[in-house]
């Protein structure tokens, strides 16, 4: 479906924009430059007509993220977590996005229950409420087992949902096209890899088998974490794009009033938050990637209850170091070992002033530390973050997306909870305790014994392979006369003599 004809997309995009009025509510947010908001309107003003109407109650840019499709929503519901990047009031109007989009008619999601799982939904449930939430991907009914009582949550696609995602996301296919076309100094960022793990994550979010087995492996990991659940899914009435999930009563995250009522304290919650977070990324490696306040709510009891889990973000073990290591450098204040830490990970090209890199570093934590978040422009942070990867050639990671969007999305989160929240100060704590486990001499021991056990697994076939690396040597022709022609049987003996010092270090981790 790529090609030109994505330009009438793009195109109905900026008329949509200007045609719900969103175009100047969305430039003065992101406080562009005087010289792109007179662009923007020249080009926008004279295909005004072409643009799709919306809903005239709603808001301008919720309007025109609405009628523009579920892409398009799922970037606003990103953007309503950080008022201090695009303001108080915009950032409340997006919030509609998250949980009150119109639902479509129940008999419809009956239908496709009964599709899915192959049986009437009288002879599955006693009770079927209509939607009690909508959003970009599904909505979601309350309901009762029938026979044993159980009240579920039972999720149901939105028809046609995977057909208009295709339509964005191809679209946005051919924008980063041609910004690396326009902009070659854009080509660093990698906007097609970009939009390329954006479709990957989005396309997966579709499959609810897929994020029925991401509830279970992350209710497993945080099963003894204190102060959080997450509903566990009904396996048997589940499927691609029908799910069902234990049903969990709370107040929205997002309703400080309810919050407030119940007595419950909103600086402790918007800490716990932010840990939560650390914790599930650096200690499971796994952790939920849309955390906005429509996938939280607050029990009764205090305890965080996670939903939504189509988008779940994994990070390898040795990623985590490195960002663990990051966050502990800027939260003592070493910038020259963050900046050691980018260099040593491929992050910054080697050609680079690592003292410069490490000053330009310093210039975004300084303002952070010491201040309550009130005081702080995000924005202007995110702004100068960008001028220095862009001064310093620092590539797009892709595997770090997922991470790096969460991160700001919790932030926004916590924030909203207690706007005077240090992130720092709270993420202190967790970050000391993973680099205390993960980097130090006891690590080191792990990790010596995990490098004996995978090499132990190939001590049957090290005499065939001895063989084959002498074969290999005397096909080859005569060696050169430095190499000893018994290099690789000497290799092969330090790998036997390395697994045995691994096993014997092993027997005492």
């Amino acid at each position: 479906m790529r090609g030109p004809h994505n330009i009438w997309r793009l195109i109905r995009t900026l008329a949509t924009l200007e045609r719900t009025g969103a175009i100047g509510v969305v430039l003065e947010a992101f406080r562009a430059p005087p010289r792109l908001r007179i662009l923007a309107r020249i080009l926008g003003w004279p295909f005004k007509p072409l643009g799709l109407k919306g809903d005239p109650a709603l808001p301008p840019a919720t309007r025109a993220l609405t009628a523009l499709g579920p892409a398009y929503i799922k970037f606003g519901q990103i953007l309503s977590t950080r008022p201090d990047i695009v303001g108080d009031e915009l950032a409340e109007q997006l919030k509609y996005l998250q949980d009150k989009l119109p639902p479509f008619p129940t008999a419809i999601a009956m239908k496709m229950i009964e599709d899915e799982l192959e049986l009437p939904v009288s002879e599955i449930f006693s009770e079927f409420s209509e939607p009690v939430a909508a959003a970009s991907i599904a909505q979601v009914h309350r309901a009762r087992l029938l026979g044993t009582g159980e009240e579920v949550a039972v999720k149901v696609l939105r028809p046609g949902i995977e057909r208009a995602f295709r339509k964005d996301i191809d679209a946005f296919y051919l924008a980063a096209q041609t910004i690396e076309f326009i902009a070659p100094s854009s080509r660093r960022l990698r906007p097609m890899d970009v939009i390329t793990h954006f479709e990957g994550v989005v396309m997966g979010e579709l499959d609810f088998r897929l994020e029925s087995s991401a509830a279970s492996e992350f209710a497993a990991n945080t099963a003894k974490d204190e102060g959080f659940r997450v509903p566990e899914p009904v396996w048997y009435l589940s499927g691609r794009t029908v799910m069902t999930l234990g049903w969990a009563e709370g107040f929205s995250l997002k309703d400080n009033a309810a919050i407030d009522a119940a007595g419950l304290d909103r600086r402790a919650l918007g800490a716990r938050v932010l840990q939560l977070f650390l914790n599930h990324a650096l200690r499971d490696g796994f952790f939920h990637a849309d955390m906005h306040q429509g996938n939280l709510k607050v029990a009764a009891n205090g305890d965080i209850i996670a939903y939504d889990f189509g988008i779940m973000g994994r990070i390898d073990e040795y990623t985590r170091r490195v960002y663990a290591e990051i966050l502990f450098g800027f939260i003592r204040k070493d910038y020259r070992r963050v900046a050691e830490v980018h260099f040593e990970a491929g992050y910054v090209p080697a050609d680079r002033d690592i003292d410069e890199f490490a000053r330009a570093l310093r210039a975004v934590g300084e303002p952070i530390f010491g201040m309550d978040a009130s005081r702080i422009s995000m924005a202007r942070l995110l702004a100068y973050l960008f001028e220095v990867t862009e001064r310093f050639g620092m590539e797009t990671r892709t595997e770090l997306i997922l991470l790096q969007r969460t991160m700001v999305v919790v932030e926004g989160v916590a924030r909203g909870l207690d706007p005077r929240i240090n992130i720092w100060e709270v993420a202190k704590p967790i970050v000391e305790g993973y680099i205390s486990k993960s980097i130090g001499p006891v690590a080191v021991l792990n990790d010596l014994a995990k490098t004996a056990r995978v090499l132990a697994r190939f001590g049957p076939r090290l005499p065939r392979m001895v063989e084959q690396a002498l074969i290999r040597q005397a096909d080859s022709g005569p060696p050169p006369p430095q190499p000893s022609p018994w290099r690789g049987v000497r290799r092969v003996v330090g790998a036997v003599a390395l697994v045995a010092i691994g096993v014997w270090i092993g027997t005492f981790i």
